[in-house]
């Protein structure tokens, strides 16, 4: 009888072992709305699609969508170690930047808060992914092609993959954005997705 029992046991481990995703490792996606899904349906937003081409491709990663709308570059510097310590991700993918660019902050300031968040990802032994963006040219020459070259200063500095702007290809097709003008229609998700893809799928190996 004990004897059954053991095998009983051992059985439903081996159902439970047989169940369980052997995930290679978590993707972290530290971004504001452009990535938490404002204005989207549940599952519609690029990290949610990352997901499923994950499934796709046959790669064991989860995606851990950790956006937040209207976050700035010193709001996730602030939050990311926690994360870090709570997800252990294999690969950060630093999407922030567009809400410091808005409200017009400096871009010395910008720059010092991605620099330390990617020393905290590469601190915990994660791969780094920058994701890059452009301001209107309402905010001057001067402002915006610093705010933009900030994002290959950094990618440069620390040799890492950069997608210089996640809205490459349609940001002049205004029927891809909401009504704000700002946030990407859920047509507009699978190419942001794929302009992020080309940089991410490398970090994956």
């Amino acid at each position: 009888m004990r004897l059954f029992s053991l095998l009983l046991r051992h059985a439903a481990l081996g159902l439970l072992l047989v169940a369980a995703p052997a995930w290679a490792g978590s993707i972290l996606v530290w971004g504001d709305s452009l990535s938490a899904g404002y204005g989207l349906q549940a599952g519609e937003a690029w990290p949610s699609l990352l997901q499923e081409r994950l499934r796709k491709e046959k790669l064991p990663h989860r995606v851990v969508n950790a956006s937040i709308s209207g976050e700035t570059t010193a709001g996730g510097r602030s939050r990311l170690p926690g994360a870090l310590q709570t997800h252990q991700p294999t690969v950060v993918v630093i999407e922030l930047g567009a809400n410091d660019g808005l409200r017009g902050l400096p871009v010395k300031t910008l720059q010092a808060n991605l620099q330390a968040m990617v020393d905290a990802a590469r601190g915990h032994g994660a791969k780094v992914l920058l994701v890059g963006m452009r301001m209107p040219p309402n905010y001057g020459p001067a402002y915006t092609q610093a705010f933009e070259a900030s994002f290959r200063d950094i990618a440069h500095a620390n040799r890492l993959r950069l997608v210089p702007f996640m809205m490459e290809g349609f940001a002049e097709q205004r029927r891809l954005f909401q009504q704000d003008g700002i946030h990407p229609t859920a047509e507009a998700q699978p190419l942001i997705l794929d302009t992020i893809w080309r940089e991410l799928k490398p970090l994956l190996r």
